[in-house]
């Protein structure tokens, strides 16, 4: 076995003994940002504004009890048994009620395939579609969780330009034009619409069609991630893409935020064809989602006010939506960012200068957790830039949190000012690399 394909020795031992039999494009699986933070930050002392957990805890232990149990009673052989690689019908009805909230209309059951959560969808939309070096358009930033499979798959990721709509349509369509200029096939758009991760930007209806029409035109299918869309503050998201178009968008759902993540249930809507292909990559991968966590879904969905359970959620995340932004303002009031009008995000604009990954290690000296920009980036952009989650901590630790932040940002300029480099080279620690991820 040549030196060459052994991995970095300590001690003068190889760290990895297989490293030389993995396959090439497992050099595209790297720990996010997220992950290396995940260990750190979930220390009771740390305020974590980094990961986008949703607050279960607002969910009544009864409500949840009780689904539970009727779920067992009723169901229990049919949960504990093997299901369909497409997920259970009773699911797949019940989903077609979410999807009319978001404007999907005049689709049935049978357009609806199950996952184990929407990451899970990504993979597999990814897997049929991508050959090495394919490219996937995708907004700058985007989240995380997608460029990680994406890498897996050794595609091209390119980032299109975003304003405060979204998506750049002349940006988009340079992007799509430079790509086939190169022989690259243009797969698909990747686009988060509602409360984008990780800026919280929205796309109005009037660029949703102009994106529709542009990638209708090319001939590049779009592929809509929407966790966040039933969780706006004060009024609701347009209609989603998918709505406008049966035929060239995919549309990826998940309860981890409406209900929880702990279930692992997401679906697609998919047209026809793809549909089968989707069917079939999740029998050869997994035989079929979680059969038991489909059914207590379904009994949460058909026996509780849900939409009063997401109505209670709005109210929580606003409240926790206004405390970090008031906080911003009263402590750092000389930095910018994003206000999202739903989800978990706010996008902070660093002074010149700072350095969001490398300033990490001493935010957590401080008891104070963010998420670097650069994990939004497939190119290493994003280092002026922090994500900050309002989602889990209470309002008043989100104002301590970034008092916190604003005595670490606060000292690293005054250090700018007198040595003109306060990073040096700091990076996360990643002894917290082996910690579960945090993805969302």
């Amino acid at each position: 076995m040549a030196a060459k394909n052994h991995p970095p020795a300590t001690g003068g031992r190889n760290l990895d003994p297989w490293y030389a039999n993995y396959a090439r494009r497992t050099a595209g699986l790297t720990v996010s940002e997220v992950r290396a933070l995940f260990a750190v930050a979930s220390r009771p002392e740390v305020v974590s504004l980094a990961g986008g957990s949703p607050f279960v805890s607002a969910l009544p232990e009864d409500l949840i009890r009780a689904a539970f149990e009727r779920m067992l009673a009723e169901h229990g052989a049919d949960a504990l048994q093997y299901g369909g690689g497409q997920g259970i019908v009773q699911l797949r009805e019940r989903i077609l009620d979410l999807i009319a909230i978001e404007g999907i209309t005049g689709v049935s059951a049978d357009d609806v395939v199950t996952t184990t959560g929407s990451q899970h969808a990504i993979d597999l939309i990814t897997k049929l579609f991508i050959d090495p070096g394919d490219v996937i358009l995708v907004e700058s930033p985007t989240y995380v969780g997608a460029l990680g499979t994406f890498k897996s798959y050794e595609a091209d990721v390119r980032h299109v330009e975003m304003d405060d709509d979204g998506l750049d349509i002349a940006a988009l369509e340079a992007a799509i034009h430079a790509a086939r200029a190169e022989g690259r096939k243009v797969k698909f758009l990747y686009t988060v619409p509602n409360y984008n991760n990780p800026t919280g930007v929205t796309m109005p209806m009037s660029r949703r069609r102009e994106v529709l029409d542009l990638c209708v035109r090319e001939g590049v299918l779009i592929v809509e991630d929407n966790p966040y869309g039933l969780l706006y503050f004060d009024e609701p998201a347009p209609d989603a893409i998918r709505s406008l178009d049966a035929d060239n968008v995919l549309y990826l759902g998940s309860f981890s935020k409406i209900l929880s993540p702990g279930v692992r249930v997401g679906y697609v809507i998919a047209p026809h064809g793809i549909r089968e292909k989707l069917i079939l990559a999740v029998e050869s991968s997994i035989l079929s989602p979680s059969t038991f966590n489909q059914w207590l879904v379904t009994e949460y969905l058909e026996t509780t006010d849900w939409r009063a359970q997401i109505d209670t959620f709005r109210g929580i995340y606003r409240d926790r939506r206004d405390a970090m932004l008031r906080a911003l303002e009263e402590y750092l009031p000389q930095l910018s960012w994003t206000t999202p009008q739903g989800g978990f995000f706010t996008w902070v604009q660093l002074p010149p200068g700072l350095d969001s990954k490398q300033m990490l290690p001493r935010a957590t000296t401080e008891l104070v957790a963010y998420t670097p920009g650069t994990g939004f980036y497939a190119d290493g952009r994003g280092r002026d830039k922090i994500r900050l989650s309002f989602s889990l901590p209470e309002p008043e630790r989100i104002r301590l949190g970034v008092r916190r932040l604003a005595n670490v940002i606060n000292n690293e300029l005054e250090l700018l000012e007198t040595f003109g480099d306060v990073t040096g080279t700091r990076e996360i620690d990643h002894r917290f690399s082996s910690a579960p991820p945090d993805l969302q």
